[in-house]
């Protein structure tokens, strides 16, 4: 299953808990945290200032 912005965080490590150490290093240090499991991937990167088409760049090479 490919990994989608709109996708929560939840979704993403359930789906491919593979992701975990890419959202970390991008400074995405509370995964397990309730807001977290809500937000989707753009929304936690923009929280987080990221480029989230970056971050899909990276998570898209795990493919």
């Amino acid at each position: 299953m490919a990994i989608t912005k709109d996708m929560t965080i939840g979704e993403i490590l359930v789906t491919k808990p593979e992701v975990a150490p890419i959202l970390m290093e991008a400074g995405m240090h509370c995964l397990g945290c309730p807001a977290s499991q809500g937000e989707s991937l753009e929304e936690a990167a923009m929280v987080h200032g990221m480029d989230i088409d970056a971050l899909m760049e990276k998570i898209s090479a795990l493919d």
